[in-house]
């Protein structure tokens, strides 16, 4: 059997799904029994250089026209064009797997919804944690669970950097260009060190996990712009890492607190290990208990891979195409901000007292505070000479 694809966009992520087909072929045809090609590419750039200029095109109704097309692969990012595509190809009767997670953040009920009235699939394994398969194992595989939280370390570029301060005890500044000179950072970093990235793809996950649509812009989001050496110091000292994590965590009354924030992680915990671009994602189901999921969440192949994990599932069942099922967003199912509660980290000015009510540390000019809101905490710090708040997962 013969199975013709196009794919969106020949940059990392397009060059990388060409490439695996290329290089895994015989493989990819002996697994599945069905000989995938890649017929067009969509781009508008001439692309001269690149091996797969034959197969470009500049316009999609020649895909469109085309009805051997079965899959197309948007590989673009944004929420501009990626759309169109997206719903036109859906529309058309076409497959859709996508490795951007702002869309499918955004627009994803909205598409899987035009998937499922066209009988067809929209698939998005890539879009969260890139090679780190997580998507179909926490809806298939953890299928039978009551997912009770999930938290980890979503972003590489933010990882990279908290890493570097960590361990040559470096100012956020000289690690972020440091990140941008090896290609680990955008030149514009700020969906990544805002924590926008992050909030996309716990939302993502949440999404999935509880059964209702949570769009990025419901949630609260902090990123690790002011994240400074004195912070990761004091936190080592005490027998913590500082990690930027997304947090989901289901409550007694059925609401979700989701948030995305810089977070002290002790040593007792899987991802305190979890270092450098790798990220760690740990799920709790209700009969799995605890299992975490680790491996490069970024990169050309990773990315790729996931890619091909969703052009293979649906190549397996043309006649029953795969979906995922969850309902639009619920206005009463997110803790609201000032209701969030945690464990504090609090710096304070050298040789200052350590309030009571926070448990003592390591550190003399720190203390941790028990499970409380922030406004709950403010008030305890009332008057102290208050350096940094961070939270403690």
């Amino acid at each position: 059997m013969k199975l013709d694809i196009t794919v969106i966009g020949l940059g990392v992520v397009g060059s990388g799904v060409c490439e695996v087909v290329d290089t895994n072929r015989a493989l990819i045809s002996s697994r599945t029994g069905v000989d995938i090609d890649v017929k067009y590419i969509v781009d508008i750039r001439d692309c001269e250089d690149s091996p797969y200029r034959p197969q470009l095109v500049k316009d999609f109704v020649v895909v469109l026209s085309d009805p051997d097309v079965k899959i197309v692969v948007e590989a673009i990012g944004g929420t501009r064009a990626a759309y169109e595509y997206s719903r036109k190809a859906l529309a058309s009767g076409r497959h859709v797997v996508t490795s951007n997670k702002e869309l499918v953040a955004e627009k994803g009920y909205e598409l899987n919804q035009l998937a499922k009235a066209n009988k067809v699939s929209y698939l998005f394994e890539a879009s969260v944690g890139g090679g780190i398969p997580i998507i179909r194992p926490l809806t298939r595989c953890l299928g039978a669970n009551e997912i009770s939280s999930i938290y980890g370390i979503l972003n590489g570029t933010t990882n990279y950097i908290l890493s570097k301060m960590t361990n040559d005890k470096a100012g956020y500044a000289d690690v972020l260009k440091e990140a941008q000179r090896l290609g680990y950072a955008e030149a514009d970093p700020t969906d990544d060190v805002s924590g926008k990235d992050t909030l996309r793809k716990i939302c993502i996950l949440s999404s999935l996990a509880y059964g209702s649509h949570i769009y990025p812009g419901a949630a609260a989001c902090e990123g690790i712009e002011d994240i400074n050496p004195e912070d990761i110091e004091c936190a080592l000292a005490c027998g913590y890492k500082l990690k930027l994590l997304g947090l989901s965590k289901k409550r007694a009354d059925g609401r979700v607190s989701l948030l995305t924030a810089p977070h002290l992680v002790s040593q007792a915990l899987p991802i305190y290990g979890v270092d450098d671009v790798f990220n760690g994602i740990v799920v709790n189901g209700n009969a799995v208990g605890e299992a975490m999921f680790y491996g490069r969440g970024a990169g050309k192949l990773p990315t790729a891979s996931a890619v091909w994990a969703d052009i293979l599932d649906i190549a397996a069942h043309l006649d029953n195409p795969p979906r995922y099922e969850w309902e639009d967003e619920r206005p009463d199912l997110l803790v609201a901000e000032a209701e969030h509660t945690s464990r504090w980290f609090v710096r304070l000015g050298a040789g200052a007292a350590v309030p009571a009510g926070l448990e003592r540390t390591a550190c003399a000019c720190a203390g941790i505070s028990g499970e409380m809101t922030r406004v709950a905490l403010d008030k305890l710090l009332s008057g102290a000479d208050v350096k940094s708040v961070l939270r403690v997962l």
